[in-house]
């Protein structure tokens, strides 16, 4: 399953902080994070920031979640989060969105 989200005027690294805890309180542990940052060429002084996570599942360590964010501080963050719904449950999906719906819901692009 993919879940796509777009936020406006959102830190991507404070995204990129609550989804990792987030995550982890679903009881799964990281695999590969980086959190990248890029200037404009226009403007030395903005940034674009890109990152990526990995989980993986307790039981046989797989890869059960990826998430990744590309965005600026300023503007539009987008979010994809995969999912393998056989290693991490549609239960913890729900309450992952929850939680991230709790503290972004605000800063969400609305579509249409």
């Amino acid at each position: 399953m993919q879940i796509k989200k777009v936020y406006n005027d959102v830190n991507p690294g404070l995204l990129y902080d609550e989804i990792r805890d987030f995550v982890k309180k679903q009881g799964v542990s990281i695999g590969d994070a980086k959190l990248e940052t890029y200037s404009l060429p226009s403007d030395s002084s903005s940034f674009i920031y890109r990152g990526t996570i990995t989980f993986k599942s307790g039981k046989d360590d797989k890869e059960c979640l990826r998430a990744h964010l590309v965005g600026s501080a300023r503007g539009e963050t987008k979010l994809i989060l995969d999912v393998d719904e056989k290693l991490f449950a549609q239960d913890k999906v729900t309450a992952l969105l929850e939680d991230l719906d709790f503290i972004f819901s605000s800063y969400e692009a609305k579509s249409g």
